[in-house]
């Protein structure tokens, strides 16, 4: 896909690795929609930074534990730019929780943000290209989906379920729309942990240090620009995803 004009929805794009990618496409010369919940002051100083760049782009909020207001992203979308060429569901929670200590309120907000709303969302979507246009599916997984661990039972279940889900509307959605997914390993500390987080894993992983944002950005520039990758879970993870069971 060549970039430059094509729409884009980035959700969870205020902050974090959503920020570093709305930040590279609009760097390619896509259209935002930076969608956020409660981040207002940083979802506009993305959009700011979009504009100083040269390109366009609106902020959009939704909370994604309704997942019913994932279409509405949609439908704003369209309606300021007339289209929507790409969405990348970047948004989740990563919350710990146990077999043991897991609550109703802890699964029902996991699945809730991290997959029903992602799946809305790709209905939404999906709708609006159509027969006669291409798309762009990226969903932001997880190497736990495949390398299960013991802690963060709710979130990594919702991972697991997303990187299936990928693969069932990459033929769902063929040929019109591609879906992939990217499963980042050591790149952000956990939200509430600082840098010492990353240097204190850094070393057990085979590559010994930790990622970047800009890595999962690129990454993402790889998948939307191929015409031939869909289905396909690209890990980001420096080959932390190799360490079966161990998880951070």
């Amino acid at each position: 896909m060549k970039l430059e004009g094509k729409v884009a929805i980035v959700t969870g794009a205020a902050v974090r690795l959503g920020r570093a990618q709305a930040l590279a496409l609009a760097e390619c010369g896509v259209r935002l929609v930076i969608h956020y919940n409660t981040s207002s002051g940083p979802a506009s100083e993305v959009v700011n930074q979009i504009q100083e760049i040269g390109s366009q782009s609106i902020a959009v909020q939704a909370d994604l534990a309704h997942p019913m207001e994932a279409r509405a992203i949609v439908e704003k979308t369209v309606a300021r730019f007339g289209q929507v060429d790409i969405l990348v569901n970047s948004a989740s929670i990563f919350q710990p929780g146990r077999w043991d200590d897991t609550s109703e309120e802890n699964w029902d907000r996991h699945f809730d943000i991290n997959l029903k709303s992602p799946f809305f969302l790709t209905q939404a979507f999906a709708k609006q290209v159509g027969p006669q246009r291409r798309g762009h599916i990226v969903n932001l997984a997880d190497w736990r989906a495949v390398s299960p661990g013991t802690n963060h039972f709710a979130y990594t279940l919702t991972k697991a379920a997303l990187v299936t889900m990928t693969k069932s509307l990459a033929q769902a959605l063929a040929p019109q729309i591609q879906v992939n997914a990217i499963a980042p390993g050591l790149i952000l500390p956990p939200p509430g942990q600082g840098p010492e987080y990353l240097d204190r894993y850094a070393p057990q992983i085979p590559l010994q240090r930790a990622g970047s944002a800009d890595e999962i950005a690129k990454a993402l520039l790889f998948l939307l620009r191929s015409d031939f990758v869909t289905g396909e879970l690209l890990y980001v993870t420096g080959g932390e995803h190799l360490l079966a069971g161990r998880q951070t």
